[in-house]
């Protein structure tokens, strides 16, 4: 049978063998192996609803190799998944990989562009042998083999149609065999190349996430979730890390197919007809080429600034939806429904503006593209087809080359060209399609150009954040502040030396001071109070003492290092997403819990000293989960603070109005346990009735001149004016008999006049 075939069609039927053979173990191997990971599934015993409840709780097992094993229930069986950190070392050395750009810079495909996306690509691909890598190969083989089987299927078409013009039975049945035989590895060929292109996205995205994730919600001292929009002006950062990144992804993965494989198919399919076109049909084929890329690449949008617009405009939108979201109960209470209605909408009418401009730009560019591509090229193929019949002394020429075979007759003219026709028409219909994908596919490349340098900001900018300055060693724990200037933190030096001469003024680099030339130091034992009007920088000094901010005017801070030496509780209580226990031992993690020998019994009693000893038992006991932001009570929120400062035990707790929402009496039994447990409190509040558990006051003037003031409370000026407020509260309680007698003859003057 093979030696009745011309070559051509028997280095198809080879190919389509081997591929065959290849696939085979393959194909015989994928349901043995299902049913084994069926059998095992169906053997696996269920969890119960105690180890589900467990896993929940401890959500991750840290591995010896700093690793952490997820622990992810699903169908009643408990997952594991393994997830490595990126190590500080990578992302130090990354760092060169990501200088930042000009904010005047424009998305388009040029050396900038390039340099982006490799450096992308180096953390979507980490090695040559990772995963990533392997599918990239895979996907890279399937593309390779669609388009050496689609040479086969013209070749195998021609030789059809040329055995039914010429009457030839047997070999119509051999063609109609070879088609089938063709078809089993053409059809897998194209499940796979979808397949592993949405695989490839997958897991482009998973690193490309893991990576993010560990670089923006990295710890002190760079805490860059925290000063990414402050320090680095980025603002919507949930938009660049949960969309632009799957649509980055999405649209790499796509570029991949639809420029590798439209690329190999112009080279083979234009080999494959130059044996039939000659030199003239190749050299208009070439000339086919140029001109169609020349008109498409003049009428061609930038789209990739557009994509960014359209991007941009999207995380806004977004970010007004989740506003409203997380005010939601603020709102209501202000009955602000239809102004928040009326913001989105104007939020949403720029975006579909925009989108709908698009729209326009591209019913030109498309029909351009579509009379280019569809029409030209046809007419480009018939004219192509008719050379070797109009043009050449050889009127008989075909495919084949060894010249005919025994049962065909020499000048069966007919047949040959109807091969030839059939053959040349199906490759240069998919030509056709190669160009018109290649010429999509530059389309495509624009709108990734804007894609890349939408994530590549996010990376530059997480990357080139300096960390803050680490606090001064000092030779005993003690927190200190020496001739610091308390400032609001403007845009980092970095980011200021990319922008633009023009864009670069004085506004950049200079911020608001809020306390000037502050110095105090606090030992443990010694309570400071922080009062003033409200807006002169209280807080500030917290986030100072912190180390969210850094320090102005070359002063210094010291502090305990970590959450045991200096804790925070702000005035916005925070409930994290979880279980119950997990609000009292946040930041810490139960595989922290568990390690630190803290029993539930002492939970109980952190409880207790914080009036919220009924929550377990009203909430369905410790393992619940709920949305405790919705769930608890502004004053229980705020209690919860308070209980993970008793869990914590640090040395220093700063209370930044955390008690406002919370009774005196409460108020009072809470300072008085942080006392009685070692804890030194530095309080920033209003309230004069929390003096008497603090020894220094700090008070910071409101007359916009920095100014401030520290006092030990106790001393004779203190004392001083105790004495005068009690000699004011004689004096009005001398008055009460005049004051009774007054309410008296009122009282009778009210009689009568009921009378």
């Amino acid at each position: 049978m093979l030696k009745s075939l011309d070559p051509k069609s028997q280095r198809s039927l080879i190919v389509a063998l081997f591929t065959l053979i290849m696939l085979r173990g393959r194909i015989v191997d994928i349901p043995k192996g299902l049913f084994a990971r069926l059998r095992s599934v169906a053997l696996r015993p269920e969890v119960s609803q105690e180890e589900l409840a467990q896993a929940l709780q401890q959500v991750y097992v840290d591995e010896p190799d700093g690793s952490k094993t997820l622990l992810v229930p699903f169908k009643g069986r408990i997952s594991k998944v393994t997830v490595k950190p990126t190590s500080e070392s990578t992302l130090k050395e990354n760092t060169r990989r990501f200088p930042l750009v000009s904010a005047s810079h424009k998305p388009s495909l040029d050396k900038t562009f390039l340099r982006q996306l490799f450096a992308i690509l180096r953390i979507a691909f980490t090695s040559w042998h990772s995963k990533e890598s392997l599918i990239l190969v895979s996907h890279s083989f399937f593309l390779v083999l669609r388009t050496v089987l689609s040479v086969g299927v013209a070749r195998l078409d021609g030789r059809i149609v040329r055995d039914l013009v010429s009457a030839d039975g047997l070999g119509f049945l051999k063609g109609i065999g070879l088609w089938f035989l063709l078809a089993i590895p053409s059809t897998y060929t194209n499940s796979m190349i979808r397949h592993l292109q949405a695989k490839l996205s997958l897991r482009m995205r998973t690193r490309l996430n893991r990576y993010t994730d560990d670089l923006y919600l990295s710890s002190a001292p760079d805490l860059r979730y925290y000063r990414v929009a402050l320090e680095g002006g980025l603002d919507d950062v949930d938009q660049y890390i949960t969309s632009d990144i799957s649509a980055f992804c999405d649209a790499l993965s796509g570029i991949y197919g639809n420029v590798l494989k439209p690329s190999l198919d112009l080279v083979l399919f234009t080999s494959q007809l130059s044996r039939s076109l000659g030199i003239r049909g190749t050299g208009m084929l070439f000339l086919n080429y140029y001109i169609t890329a020349k008109i498409l690449r003049a009428v061609t949008p930038a789209f990739g600034r557009l994509a960014a617009v359209e991007a941009r405009l999207e995380g806004e939108y977004r970010a007004g939806m989740g506003r409203v979201g997380r005010e939601s109960e603020e709102v209501a209470f202000y009955g602000g429904g239809l102004r928040e209605r009326s913001i989105l909408w104007r939020a949403y009418l720029r975006l579909i503006k925009h989108v709908n401009s698009i729209y326009k730009i591209r019913i030109a560019y498309e029909w351009t593209e579509d009379f280019v591509i569809k029409y030209l090229w046809s007419a480009a193929g018939y004219c192509l087809i008719s050379i070797p019949v109009f043009f050449t002394r050889r009127r008989h020429v075909g495919v084949q080359a060894q010249g005919p075979r025994p049962h065909e007759r020499v000048d069966n003219e007919v047949a040959n060209r109807t091969e030839t026709y059939i053959s040349s028409r199906r490759l240069l219909l998919s030509l056709a399609d190669a160009g018109g994908r290649l010429m999509y596919a530059y389309k495509d490349l624009l709108e990734l150009a804007g894609l890349t340098t939408r994530l590549y900001t996010l990376l530059s900018t997480l990357h080139n954040l300096p960390p803050l300055p680490l606090p001064a060693p000092s030779a005993k724990d003690v927190v200190a502040l020496r001739n610091v200037d308390i400032g609001i933190p403007t845009t980092a030096a970095p980011f200021i030396a990319a922008e633009d001469e023009s864009e670069s003024g004085s506004s950049k680099g200079s911020g608001t001071v809020l306390v000037k030339g502050l110095s105090f130091e606090l030992e443990q034992g010694e309570h400071l109070m922080i009062t003033g009007s409200n807006g002169v920088g209280k807080t500030a000094i917290a986030r100072v003492l912190a180390g969210l901010w850094a320090a102005q005017g070359g002063g210094e801070v010291s502090r305990p290092w970590g959450k045991s030496g200096v804790f925070v509780v702000p005035q916005r209580a925070y409930m994290v997403t979880g279980s119950l226990l997990d609000q009292i031992i946040y930041p810490d993690t139960y595989p922290q819990f568990v390690a630190s020998g803290k029993t539930h019994k002492e939970l109980m009693e952190i409880l207790a000293a914080v009036n919220l000893a009924y929550l377990p038992a009203r909430e369905g006991g410790w393992t619940t989960r709920k949305e405790w932001r919705d769930v608890l009570s502004g004053g229980e929120k705020q209690r919860m603070g308070m209980a993970r400062v008793f869990y914590h035990m640090p040395k220093y707790a700063i209370l930044d109005e955390c008690t406002s929402a919370v009774s005196s009496d409460v108020e009072g039994r809470m300072y008085e346990h942080a006392k009685s447990l070692g804890i030194t409190l530095i309080t920033i509040s209003l309230r004069p009735t929390l003096m008497r558990y603090h020894t220094q006051l700090l008070t910071v003037a409101g007359d916009g001149t920095g100014r401030w003031s520290l006092k030990r409370i106790g001393t004779a000026e203190e004392l001083m004016d105790l004495d005068r407020e009690i000699v004011s509260l004689e004096n009005r309680l001398a008055e009460v008999e005049q004051w009774e007698g007054r309410l008296k003859e009122l009282e009778q003057l009210l009689s009568a006049q009921e009378v």
